[in-house]
């Protein structure tokens, strides 16, 4: 704790990636800032692994460039299912795949930078008016932020843990060695459950099962996509399968007294979407902004504003997992209205309107699937 003893601007508890562009964004601002985190990094988490190209521009409004040679771009999404494929490249850019420990450390590296300063294997154990107990010690601060997960310590410490809507979800992840076979991100569609597959390097790739049965395992779920599985027979597993819980949450409020949250520790979008990270990325810059002006407030309306698109995404993806016969018939219909998927893309990624994907893209495939129904 030596060198703290005049304390910091911010406090952030959470040395994952939305603490790291939280430090980053204030940093920029001109505030001391002390990040603290009971790991040593580099940080793993279990997870899809790819960056849309809104996250991307995000990271770059950080500073933060990931590493070419360390990841691999993809131009768009691909659905599998029911004996059909659609996809659609992304309206401009491309998103990029990449390992979490390899974004990890391309995020410390620029956070180092710009000056942030660490307590890794740090135990915070309280938050008062004085600051924030960490080690035994007290770090005195203006501002406390919390990054630290789903299951926040500090939401609960602020009185800030109160869900306006929560629905959970059970992911299971593993990486193999194969060179990639597609250019986008796939999402395979089954029953009771995704695999979402994600290329990371020119000879990796990370694949994801999402379901709501908390007991089913990657191996168990596989045996149902026979596609995918012979794309993967053969190749070498690299690594263990590592699970995690994927919520679909938002909180009454993210903001008390001097105290304010982000990332997952904020709310969250379920894993399907592959728009957690880019929504801590905006949280920062957000954050910042909030930070300099005094007024926490602020963070509140903009934190609203900046999850209204990615949880309206959510839940009409989510209804595809939901209900089998919406399912089948959209996967059936998409491929007759391949303008339809590029629409809702372009919505999912904030280059379309809401209102603007309902008319190019929901009622377009809505009267497919009544179509494709009568037929």
């Amino acid at each position: 704790m030596s060198g703290l003893s005049n304390g910091t601007d911010i406090f952030i508890v959470g040395g994952g990636p939305a603490g790291l562009a939280a430090a980053i964004a204030a940093r920029e601002k001109g505030f001391r800032v002390l990040v603290a985190d009971s790991s040593q990094p580099p940080i793993e988490k279990p997870c899809g692994e790819g960056l849309m190209p809104d996250a991307l521009s995000a990271l770059r409004t950080l500073g933060v460039t990931v590493p070419a040679e360390h990841s691999f771009p993809f131009r768009g999404t691909r659905f599998l299912g029911y004996g059909t494929s659609v996809d659609a490249s992304f309206p401009s850019g491309s998103g990029r795949g990449v390992r979490r420990t390899i974004l990890h450390q391309a995020m410390l590296e620029r956070a180092t930078e710009a000056g942030v300063s660490f307590l890794w294997g740090a135990r915070v154990t309280r938050i008062g008016d004085a600051g924030v107990s960490v080690n035994g010690n007290t770090v005195t601060c203006r501002w406390i932020i919390g990054a630290d997960g789903q299951n926040s310590f500090i939401r609960r410490w602020a009185g800030l843990d109160h869900y306006r809507y929560h629905r959970r979800r059970f992911g299971f992840r593993r990486h193999y060695r194969v060179p990639p076979w597609t250019d986008c991100m796939e999402i395979y569609w089954g029953p009771g459950c995704q695999f979402y597959v994600t290329p990371v390097s020119s000879d990796e790739v990370c694949a994801v099962v999402i379901s709501r049965d908390p007991r089913l395992r990657f191996d168990q779920a596989l045996h149902n996509f026979p596609e995918l599985m012979r794309r993967l027979s053969g190749s070498t597993a690299v690594g263990a399968e590592r699970g995690s819980i994927t919520a679909s949450c938002t909180l009454k409020s993210v903001v008390r007294g001097r105290v304010a949250l982000l990332g997952d520790a904020s709310g969250s979008v379920d894993a399907i979407t592959g728009e957690g990270l880019c929504l801590a990325f905006q949280q920062a810059t957000a954050l910042a902004g909030a930070l300099e002006t005094g007024n926490l407030d602020a963070y509140q309306v903009e934190h609203r504003r900046l999850m209204r698109r990615p949880a309206l995404m959510a839940r009409l993806m989510l209804s595809l997992d939901q209900f089998e016969w919406l399912r089948e018939r959209a996967l059936r219909a998409f491929p007759a209205t391949p303008s339809a998927f590029s629409a809702l893309l372009a919505a999912h990624v904030g280059a379309l309107s809401p209102a603007a994907s309902l008319l190019k893209g929901v009622l377009p495939l809505g009267w497919q699937m009544l179509l494709e129904h009568h037929a």
